[in-house]
């Protein structure tokens, strides 16, 4: 079964908003996702003239990608497991490093239907957000089983807020 996913008119404009002041302040943006599998980069760049503030996104679904294009430890996933704050602090700093972005969040989790466990239930995000030369932010945050494109939407909304809040 396929649900639509649609991004409505007030996550476009907190997008056009992050970007502005990314603008004003001299920023770059780079995106590192999972579960989102780049919806938040087309979110950022569904705004016009968005280039000189959208530096990259990193679309790494699988395991190896993540290790590969980012730079994530494998270990550190068999560890604990690509939905968790290790490995989306881990992506974060992976797209800094393998990017000029001055600023870069990261998204991983499960946006289901399938997929879930007890411990890591369907609708469980985990997003990280920093810079270069600052702290690495987390944030835990369970959706629920809300359908797989809602919980795809909510972590686009919530990843710009996270930005928005670095800004």
């Amino acid at each position: 079964m396929t649900e639509t996913l649609e991004i409505d008119a007030s996550i476009l404009a907190h997008a056009a908003d992050v970007l502005e002041v990314a603008r004003s302040k001299g920023e770059l943006i780079a995106t590192a996702e999972s579960c989102t599998a780049g919806l938040l980069a087309a979110t950022l760049t569904a705004i016009p003239g968005c280039s000189d503030v959208f530096e990259r996104g990193f679309v790494t679904y699988s395991n190896a990608s993540k290790s590969e294009m980012l730079g994530v430890p494998f270990w550190l996933i068999e560890k604990h497991g690509a939905v968790s704050e290790d490995v989306a602090r881990a992506m974060a700093g992976g797209a800094l490093t393998h990017s000029r972005a001055t600023l870069a969040v990261a998204v991983t989790g499960i946006a289901g239907p399938d997929g879930g466990t007890p411990e890591k239930p369907v609708g469980l995000v985990h997003f990280a957000a920093g810079r270069p030369d600052g702290p690495m932010h987390h944030e835990r945050v369970m959706f629920g089983d809300v359908g797989r494109a809602e919980v795809r939407r909510r972590s686009v909304e919530r990843a710009l807020v996270l930005l928005r809040s670095l800004l």
